[in-house]
């Protein structure tokens, strides 16, 4: 079972949110909280504001107020300015908080010293998939065939996509 996170209540100046009759099932299917009936246990308001609550938590660090922030990110949403991606509406509020679906992970020239060594290009991804998530693999920071390292020459090269 997960858990949720509780946003902040919803203020009273949110304004209503205007959506055609196929709007309301398109964001409301698959992205409303529901109770063990299935049914829906949350209003569409109150996704759109759990929603930027969640997202705009971390403003703080950056000198901003993060209800502010939300306020403003839940109007860009309303207006239907912006909408983020879906696993950001299923991931936002929940102890996994994982906002988006797919990752790109760099791989560094290393066998084990570095965070973004090569063997950990075996653990991050399998992690990542446990999760739901998808991964994809920069190669770019690899050294080409014949490229010096500690040794004179690389024992077996790593070969370029080009």
């Amino acid at each position: 079972m997960i858990t949720r996170v509780q946003p902040p209540p919803m203020p009273k100046s949110v304004g209503g949110l205007v959506l055609s009759d196929n709007s309301y099932k398109v964001l409301s299917l698959p992205f409303l909280r529901k109770g063990s009936d299935g049914k829906p246990i949350k209003t569409l308001e109150e996704m759109l504001w759990r929603v930027p609550t969640h997202v705009a938590r971390q403003e703080g660090q950056w000198g901003h107020d993060p209800d502010q922030v939300a306020a403003a990110f839940r109007d860009l949403m309303a207006s239907r300015c912006f909408l983020p991606s879906s696993p950001t509406f299923t991931g936002a509020g929940t102890p996994l908080a994982q906002l988006v679906a797919c990752f790109v992970l760099p791989i560094s020239d290393d066998m084990g010293r570095k965070r973004s060594g090569i063997f950990h290009a075996l653990r991050d991804p399998a992690l990542i998939q446990q999760t739901g998530g998808g991964n994809g693999l920069s190669l770019s920071r690899l050294r080409p065939k014949a490229r010096s390292s500690s040794r004179p020459r690389t024992t077996r090269p790593a070969r370029s996509a080009s």
